[in-house]
């Protein structure tokens, strides 16, 4: 009895690194939710999930897919898949608004319920070690042309 519990708690553990290990650092972070209260640490709460990491921007001319993507958030979250967004002005200062104006048109407009987070800095030697880890797995950052995408039914 005292080796199974000795092994139990050598399991726990032996466990608990193992599951630090597997979330990378750049995951491995507390982000405040545009909601507010306290920040959240990302692999914690979203552990074993599907997330999709998205800079968002209210006055942007890609504005209109936070319908697509929060249709794409209400159809998998009940099988994994968390959409979080990051508001960001750091493309030619499309997401000029305070926190609580983001939220507001979010909600608002296109009803959005996915996770929005705090305005984060995406782009160059400023932005977040979020977006530098992500582009570093991605193998680069993409460029500014988007291809175009024929709109389906």
């Amino acid at each position: 009895m005292r080796r199974m519990s000795f092994l139990a708690i050598l399991t726990v553990l032996l466990a608990v690194p193992a599951a630090q290990a597997a979330c990378p650092d750049y995951l491995n972070v507390n982000k405040r939710p545009l909601t507010g209260g306290e920040a959240i640490n990302l692999c914690e709460t979203y552990r074993g999930q599907v997330m999709l990491v998205v800079n968002t921007a209210s006055k942007c001319g890609f504005t209109r897919q936070f319908e697509g993507l929060e249709a794409l958030y209400a159809r998998y979250q009940d099988r994994g898949l968390v959409v979080m967004g990051f508001p960001s002005n750091d493309f030619g200062g499309q997401e000029p608004g305070t926190e609580e104006q983001i939220l507001e048109f979010c909600r608002l407009t296109y009803g959005v319920q996915f996770p929005m987070f705090e305005k984060t800095h995406a782009a160059r030697e400023q932005a977040d070690p979020l977006y530098r880890g992500l582009a570093r797995e991605a193998g680069g950052v993409p460029g500014l042309e988007l291809p175009q995408v024929p709109d389906r039914p």
